[in-house]
């Protein structure tokens, strides 16, 4: 069991909606499978007052800023405060959290996004999850599907963990920086506070408090 992938030392469960998913999780990408139920489950729950349900699995809160032209398909859950931009796609299976950005253009996909995080610009979101403020500059992506359609796997010095899953993009922590047109390739992992730099290639697994410069090149922040 590797401790530096484990739910609580990638994300803060404080800062979504969803932390119920992670019950008896020891992997925040054990998930993944699971986001669809969960959205039709909690919505219900929801307050009327506060969110309002469009169609049968839609709850936008009243508090956050939808643009006309953008695309919303159920199971979603848009939370208070959550702004969401011209033309962004959204196509299901997806929890906005508080106070975040979806931006122009920018495509969600079964995946979780934590309180204030932002995806703000020409962004692929899939079979992913992204922590509290974590940020992706403009055109960075994840990449959720091997091109050899096999199970994703993620490296680690024992050897391999085997996610059990055809399609799973990366879990980008808390306060993570992206930088422009990166690629997180399937199964990517990027630790707590870490930045990494814009054209990017990124797989495997960045430590926490790290910046990733190349494959090959991660530097400790100081």
């Amino acid at each position: 069991m590797n401790e530096e992938l484990k739910i609580e030392n990638l994300l803060d469960l404080s800062k979504t909606i969803a932390a119920q998913i992670f019950d008896g999780l020891t992997y925040p990408w054990e998930a993944l499978p699971k986001i669809s139920e969960f959205i039709a489950k909690l919505g219900e729950t929801l307050p009327p007052d506060e969110y309002e349900k469009r169609g049968d699995d839609i709850w936008i809160s009243r508090s956050a800023k939808i643009a006309e032209s953008a695309y919303l398909h159920g199971p979603l859950i848009i939370c208070d405060s959550a702004e969401v931009r011209h033309c962004a796609f959204i196509r299901g299976s997806a929890i906005v959290g508080k106070g975040t950005v979806i931006g122009n253009s920018t495509e969600l996909k079964n995946c979780i996004i934590f309180d204030n995080a932002q995806v703000p610009h020409y962004n692929y979101i899939g079979d992913s999850i992204l922590g509290y403020k974590a940020h992706l500059g403009a055109g960075a992506i994840t990449s959720n599907l091997k091109s050899d359609r096999s199970i994703v796997t993620i490296p680690i010095e024992e050897g391999k963990i085997d996610t059990e899953l055809k399609k799973f993009g990366a879990i980008v922590g808390d306060n993570v920086e992206i930088g422009c047109n990166s690629v997180l390739n399937p199964g990517t992992v990027i630790g707590r506070n870490s930045t990494v730099y814009p054209l990017s290639m990124v797989r495997g697994t960045v430590p926490a408090d790290s910046i990733y410069k190349k494959q090959g090149e991660v530097a400790e922040k100081i």
